[in-house]
């Protein structure tokens, strides 16, 4: 039996030139989704500073985390690898930075609660110790 191209309903040269736009559109897109991995770890960096409440407690540092971020990916786009990857370093190292100055304010402000607490309670026991 021999194949025939009349059996596709829509002419082979529109399903021809869908083909190559869908690859040609989807080229730059993978090559943007393709990360190095210190560009991702720097991703992630900004992220766990982000769900420490960095943009609370350390905002510098967080900014600057980002504005490294930012450049470190517009470096990556333009192919030029070292820069890419000493802004990804960078960005990451100010993101758990940020990270670890929130966890400090953080564990700060909880130690302050705390004592707060134990000295209401020693006032509460010398009050009833007098009575």
């Amino acid at each position: 039996m021999i194949v025939s191209f009349a059996h596709f309903r829509r002419p082979l040269h529109v399903m021809a030139t869908a083909v190559a736009a869908l690859a040609l559109s989807g080229a730059p897109a993978f090559a943007q989704a393709a990360l190095t991995p210190e560009l991702e770890a720097a991703v992630q960096a900004v992220q766990r500073a982000d769900q420490a409440d960095a943009d609370q407690y350390a905002p510098e540092q967080l900014a600057t985390a980002r504005q490294a971020l930012a450049q470190a990916q517009a470096a990556h786009a333009a192919r030029d690898k070292k820069k890419a990857l000493d802004l990804a370093q960078r960005a990451a190292v100010d993101a758990d930075l940020a990270r670890a100055r929130s966890q400090e304010a953080v564990a700060t402000a909880e130690v302050a609660h705390r004592k707060a607490e134990i000295a209401d309670l020693q006032r509460q026991i010398g009050a009833e110790g007098r009575r």
